[in-house]
C-alpha cells in the first residue's frame, strides 16, 4: 500500500483535533474504504489490498480508527464510541471536500459496526454499497461475555515484533503469515519503560513474556534466578499491544447492539462475508431469505477473514462490485 497520504489532519466541531492515519493505493475507480477491526490497524488490510487491485479498477483508502494504529490523538478512545461512526464521514470530506467520489465501505468486526453506523446515518452521502465481514449482532454479543477471559489469554508484552508475528500465527488469531508480517506492525509498539516487577519472567523458546505467580517455596536459589531474570529483561527492548481493549468494555454493547437491524434498514447494495453460517442470528437469516442482502460463507477462515483468506474476500466483493456495475474487472484479468 502506498503512503501517500500518511496524515489527514480532521478537526471535529464536538472534538479536539485529531489526526487520522491513512494509507491509499490506485488512482482512479470507485473508493474502497477500508475499516479495521478493535485492536488492529489499517495494516491488517495491506495483503488484501494489493490483491482486490489486481482485479477490479479501485482505489482504496484504509485508515486507522480513532485510538488504533499510528494515529495521534489528543482525546481518550474511550471517550469516543459515538464520535467514531462520524469519523468515516469526517476522514471524506478532508480527503475529498464536498464532492467524494462514488465509495464503498468494506468493515471487519468491530469496523464492521462502525461502517453499518456510518451507512445508516448517511455520513457518506455518495455511498455505493456496504460489506460487513464476520460480525452479526447476536453471535457478538454472546461473545462479549467471554471477550475479558480471551484479552487475559494473550501475551501481555512480546520480546520482538518477529516473536508476536510467531505467537498470531501459532494461535491461529491470524493464519496468514504473510497477512501477520505486515499486520501485527500496527498492532503492537515498544513499551515505553522496561518491565521490573518481580512476577515477570521471560520464555525464550517463544520469545513472549507473560505474568507468572512468584514460586514461594523457590528459596534464595530462586529469588537470585528471578533477580537476574529481572535485570535481563530490563535491558530488552519490549513490545506490548497499542491499544488496551479491556479498558473499552462498556463500549462493547453499544457496538453491537440493534446491529442486525440496522444493517437490514442500509437502502444501499450489501454483501455479508462470514467465516461460518452458525454466525446468523435470527433477523439475519430472515433478511438473507427475503433477499435483503447477499451472503458469503469463506469456510476455513477465523475471524481475521480478509486476513487469512484475501483472494478469497477480494474475489467475492470483485463480483459483488463488477454485478452491480460499480466498477469493472482489469482488462486481462481471467473472468
Amino acid at each position: 500500500m502506498e503512503d501517500i497520504l500518511p496524515f489527514c489532519s480532521v478537526k471535529h466541531s464536538f472534538t479536539p483535533l485529531y489526526t487520522f492515519r491513512i494509507y491509499s493505493s490506485g488512482s482512479h475507480g470507485p473508493v474502497l474504504m477500508l475499516l479495521h477491526g478493535g485492536g488492529h490497524s489499517a495494516l491488517s488490510w495491506a495483503v488484501f489490498t494489493s490483491v482486490i487491485c489486481s482485479r477490479i479498477n479501485c482505489r482504496v483508502v484504509a485508515m486507522d480508527l480513532r485510538g488504533h494504529g499510528k494515529g495521534f490523538q489528543t482525546l481518550s478512545f474511550q471517550k469516543t464510541t459515538f464520535v467514531t461512526f462520524r469519523d468515516i464521514g469526517k476522514v471524506v470530506e478532508a480527503l475529498y471536500g464536498e464532492n467524494p467520489p462514488p465509495i464503498m465501505i468494506i468493515g471487519h468486526s468491530m469496523g464492521g459496526a462502525i461502517a453499518v453506523h456510518t451507512a445508516a446515518a448517511n455520513h457518506v452521502p455518495s455511498l455505493l454499497g456496504l460489506c460487513v465481514i464476520d460480525v452479526v449482532e447476536g453471535t457478538a454479543m454472546d461473545a462479549l461475555n467471554s471477550m475479558q477471559n480471551f484479552l487475559r489469554s494473550r501475551p501481555k508484552t512480546f520480546k520482538s515484533v518477529e516473536n508476536a508475528i510467531e505467537w498470531s500465527v501459532k494461535s491461529g488469531q491470524i493464519r496468514n503469515v504473510e497477512s501477520a508480517r505486515v499486520s501485527m506492525v500496527g498492532q503492537v509498539k515498544k513499551c515505553e519503560e522496561p518491565l521490573s516487577s518481580p512476577g515477570v519472567s521471560r520464555s525464550i523458546s517463544e520469545g513472549i513474556i507473560e505474568e507468572e505467580e512468584e514460586d514461594e517455596e523457590g528459596g534464595e536459589s530462586n529469588h537470585k534466578r528471578k533477580k537476574e531474570d529481572d535485570q535481563e529483561i530490563k535491558k530488552e527492548c519490549l513490545y506490548t499491544w497499542r491499544i488496551e481493549l479491556s479498558k473499552t468494555e462498556k463500549y462493547w454493547e453499544g457496538w453491537f447492539k440493534g446491529l442486525s437491524s440496522l444493517f437490514l434498514t442500509c437502502s444501499v447494495p450489501k454483501l455479508l462475508l462470514l467465516a461460518g453460517v452458525d454466525r446468523l442470528d435470527k433477523d439475519l437469516t430472515i433478511g438473507q431469505m427475503q433477499g435483503k442482502f447477499q451472503m458469503q460463507v469463506l469456510p476455513q477462515c477465523g475471524h481475521a477473514v480478509h486476513e487469512d483468506a484475501p483472494e478469497k474476500v477480494a474475489d467475492a466483493l470483485a463480483t459483488f462490485m463488477v454485478r452491480h456495475k460499480f466498477t469493472e474487472f482489469k482488462e486481462g484479468f481471467p473472468w
